[in-house]
């Protein structure tokens, strides 16, 4: 039998597209930087930016500052995003599963589809997906127990003026005045918004669309919300958290690290080393979850749960 080869210059063309993809991106910062500065030269613009600085003002009992169980949540969302990000990858590229898991139809969950078979990867995704909704609900208890939402959700029409400004302000390389302790810029608290009310949502509902606990036979259910649909916006909102964490850490380190960490990890609004050192810690053991989620590692605590096989 003859072994496939690729087509001749198939890999060349695709370096080569590679190759323009990193001038492409930073030509289009450069155009973006230059024409925001010739936005923020314009007194009308200039007008604008004195009028809506960026920061919308929050109702006058909102919380100030941030609660320890806040900083274990941003530790435990970035932990369980991190390896659902990575673990949706591996489901979406492996071409060989390194095994495969069936579930028992018995125990504590049940369920009336029949017992699919499924990838050692699929499975650690959606076990992954699991625990981090739970996470997400108590984060949403939490969030409106405390009055912390009046922080991360809009209560004021003028959070999007304040947004373009501040948007304007970041492109132009003259980025708004930080104080998260007290205020979000109202693009942060947007971007916030977007990221736990709108996005994670709809990852949840599209992946339970795509998993096995779905159920097969309900056809007037599942023409009214095919799976096709789920697929076409799951994969984009993974790639929406991908760019929201890219973006999110960079900011952090940029706008002041220090208290930006003791905000985060610190629970506390000063330039101390104190929430650098939790997250270092915090990043070693995320790094350790990486390299541990291999197979040799997850057949055991799959097999709790149901039979593996290869």
């Amino acid at each position: 039998m003859a072994t496939p080869t690729k087509k001749p210059g198939a890999a060349t063309g695709k370096r080569s597209r590679l190759y323009w993809v990193v001038p492409a991106v930073l030509v289009a910062v450069v155009l973006v930087v230059l024409i925001a500065k010739l936005l923020m030269g314009l007194p009308a613009v200039a007008s604008f930016v004195t009028d809506f600085p960026g920061r919308s003002e929050l109702p006058e009992n909102a919380p100030v500052g941030f609660p320890a169980w806040l900083a274990w949540q941003h530790f435990l969302n970035a932990f369980f995003l991190l390896l659902i990000i990575r673990t949706g990858w591996q489901v979406r590229t492996t071409t060989r599963p390194s095994g495969h898991w069936t579930r028992n139809n018995k125990g504590l969950i049940r369920t009336r589809n029949a017992p699919t078979k499924i990838t050692l990867e699929l499975w650690f995704h959606l076990t992954l997906d699991t625990l981090w909704i739970l996470n997400g609900l108590v984060f949403a208890v939490l969030l409106f127990a405390t009055g912390q939402w009046m922080r991360i959700v809009p209560t004021s029409w003028d959070v999007f003026p304040n947004a373009l400004s501040a948007a304007l302000q970041y492109a132009s390389l003259n980025w708004p005045t930080e104080d998260g302790w007290i205020n979000y810029n109202a693009l942060q608290l947007l971007a916030y918004f977007v990221t736990v009310f709108i996005a994670a949502p709809l990852a949840f509902i599209t992946g339970l669309r795509m998993s096995s606990a779905w159920p097969k036979k309900a056809a007037a259910l599942n023409k009214a919300y095919p799976i096709e649909w789920a697929r076409a916006v799951h994969f984009p909102v993974m790639i929406y958290f991908l760019a929201f964490v890219v973006v999110h850490v960079f900011l952090v380190l940029a706008t002041g690290a220090l208290r930006n960490l003791n905000h985060m990890y610190g629970v506390r609004d000063d330039d101390g080393w104190f929430g650098f050192w939790v997250f270092l810690a915090s990043v070693v053991v995320m790094v350790a979850a990486w390299f541990l989620a291999r197979p040799i590692f997850l057949r055991p605590i799959a097999s709790l749960m149901g039979k593996v096989s290869r």
